[in-house]
């Protein structure tokens, strides 16, 4: 059929299944909004492009399908960049569909013309620059194809002005054919042999579970691997809900503000089976001592990061959807009694150092703890909800105090770090799982980034639930300041006037505070029982720290404890 660049772009997305954009209009993306209109396909309007990257990114996450993202050309294609670069540290699929001023302009230093090619290059898994009409179908179809196949991430389309009026000849692709692109599945199955052969001989055996568990979809088939073997666990940061917190084999997160246990079996342990994951630095500490006692195996689908950070004895390459099943069938050769009997002395070990110092904080009855704040909202939910952070203190709390139970429950930037991602990420979770509770947890310092996304939750209704964790500072920051700068808070206040509640009903989003421990289960009762978005301003002390904290260049071993 006949039709024009802007109207092969939407029939694209439905043929990829696509059910929902996030997006801003502007000059150069005009007739791509009308053939929008035309079609009536469903967009979320934000109200900044950096708030719709990163709903499309949540979205992605809690659905795990492709999340998709419209902007125009110059400054709104380049307001897409740090949500760009915050699904690409992350491994998450997005299509980011982006105006480009006509062909006869570029190169030019037209109005609103920025070479966003160029500029994602880094960022991006993929990128293109269309210029011809007839090359939308193919580059559709590829541009999903990169995104959600092998390692995920992110693929910019960039769309000159007049390609979308153009009209073409649209057939679109039954097939990808990309010389270099060949995504591997399945690895060496001799890998999985000796992997199950030194899983028999070790005697402190320990699994390190990453988001790439989540992204795969093993969840389930590493929860089985857990339970006949009983070798303990711990996560990263974004493969926390991938054995549930309550699991007397799941130590916890691993690393900087990991648990004592955690970076005690880490330290101690002799065999080390890293399910997709990075070893990020905030994992390892001092990297030439991370699990110096250990064979380390690690499981990846991008064979870039074997041996990049952590060097690996044994290294299985390919999709944990193969590799996973195959070492479960071959686990399954020997008895859960046999597997169990072996590690019994590490597992009581791994559990002691749990009840000698488990998580902790100092209880009060005066001032609002934010860590009992995430306990009372994990007590409610029972871990049946999509949590969701923005960076900093409170995104650390979220990770020792809630208790995730399932995949895909916490969005967080674990790679990039990025403050400002928690609103809009929450809204895009909410409208990929509606009927799923979804909670945001920010501080008072990211809220502000993008707190202008408050708007597009009232102007949808979406029951989204957003508490602010206010102690007036850059908490990460200062707490760093004072750790480690001689308390010397340089920039780090944000004491002033800002009223959360007020701002929040500027937008029309319902706004409620917390100021003492006694207001707050009456106020998060309340706000479950309001329909749409809440926001709770829930003042917490300015001198409350993350901990346990292994310093930067030091041991997992070598930890500041606290709490009571």
């Amino acid at each position: 059929m006949r039709i024009t660049g802007a109207q092969a772009i939407i029939e694209s997305l439905k043929k990829e299944g696509v059910d929902i954009v996030f997006g801003y209009p502007g000059g150069a993306v005009l007739t791509l909004y009308d053939a929008l209109y035309q079609a009536g396909f469903p967009h979320v309007l934000t109200r900044h492009e950096q708030g719709a990257v990163h709903a499309a990114d949540g979205y992605a996450r809690a659905t795990g399908k492709v999340g998709v993202c419209f902007a125009t050309s110059g400054p709104g294609a380049t307001n897409l960049v740090t949500g760009i670069a915050t699904a690409y540290m992350d491994s998450i699929p997005l299509v980011a569909i982006t105006g480009q001023v006509a062909v006869s302009l570029i190169g030019r230093d037209s109005f609103q013309e920025a070479d966003i090619s160029g500029i994602t290059t880094p960022v991006t898994k993929h990128n293109y620059l269309v210029k011809h009409a007839g090359d939308l179908p193919k580059v559709l179809k590829e541009a999903f194809f990169i995104a959600r196949t092998g390692r995920p991430g992110p693929v910019v389309i960039d769309v000159a002005k007049d390609v979308f009026a153009t009209v073409l000849e649209y057939q679109y692709p039954e097939n990808v054919q990309l010389r270099g692109y060949q995504p591997l599945f399945a690895g060496d199955q001799t890998a999985i042999d000796l992997v199950v052969e030194e899983m028999k001989q070790a005697k402190r055996p320990l699994i390190f579970a990453g988001g790439g568990v989540n992204l795969s979809e093993t969840v389930t088939v590493l929860r089985d691997i857990v339970d006949l073997t009983g070798f303990p666990v711990i996560s990263s940061l974004m493969g926390l809900g991938v054995v549930p917190s309550d699991s007397p084999y799941q130590l916890g997160m691993v690393g900087m503000h990991g648990t004592y246990a955690a970076n005690m079996a880490t330290t101690e342990c002799d065999l080390l089976l890293g399910v997709g994951v990075r070893f990020d630095d905030r994992v390892t500490g001092l990297i030439d001592h991370f699990a110096p006692k250990a064979k380390v195996i690690h499981f990846d689908i991008d064979p870039a990061e074997i041996n990049k950070n952590v060097r690996a004895d044994i290294r299985v390459v390919g999709d944990l959807k193969w590799s996973l099943p195959a070492l479960y069938g071959q686990a399954q050769g020997r008895k859960a009694e046999a597997w169990k009997a072996q590690t019994e002395d590490w597992l009581d070990q791994v559990q002691a150092w749990n009840r000698e110092n488990p998580l902790s904080y100092e209880k009060s009855t005066e001032v609002v703890m934010p860590q009992a704040v995430v306990e009372r909202v994990s007590e409610l939910t029972q871990g049946n909800a999509v949590i969701v952070t923005d960076v900093g203190q409170h995104q650390m709390w979220v990770a020792q105090f809630y208790g995730f139970k399932h995949g895909r429950s916490l969005l967080t930037s674990g790679g990039l770090g990025t403050m400002g991602y928690g609103l809009p990420a929450g809204i895009g979770a909410k409208i990929g799982l509606p009927d799923k509770p979804v909670f945001v947890f920010a501080g008072d310092g990211g809220i502000m980034m993008n707190c202008q996304e408050l708007a597009t939750a009232a102007n949808f209704g979406l029951p989204i639930k957003v508490l602010v964790m206010n102690n007036q500072v850059l908490g990460m920051v200062s707490q760093w300041q004072r750790l480690f700068y001689g308390e010397r808070y340089s920039h780090t206040s944000l004491k002033g006037h800002t009223d959360f509640v007020k701002l929040a009903e500027a937008m029309g989003v319902t706004g409620l505070r917390v100021t003492i421990p006694e207001e707050l289960d009456r106020v998060l009762a309340q706000a479950l029982e309001i329909e749409g978005p809440v926001l709770i301003d829930i003042r917490v002390p300015d001198t409350e720290d993350v901990l346990p904290m292994v310093p930067a260049g030091a041991r997992l071993d070598q930890m500041i404890m606290g709490g009571k």
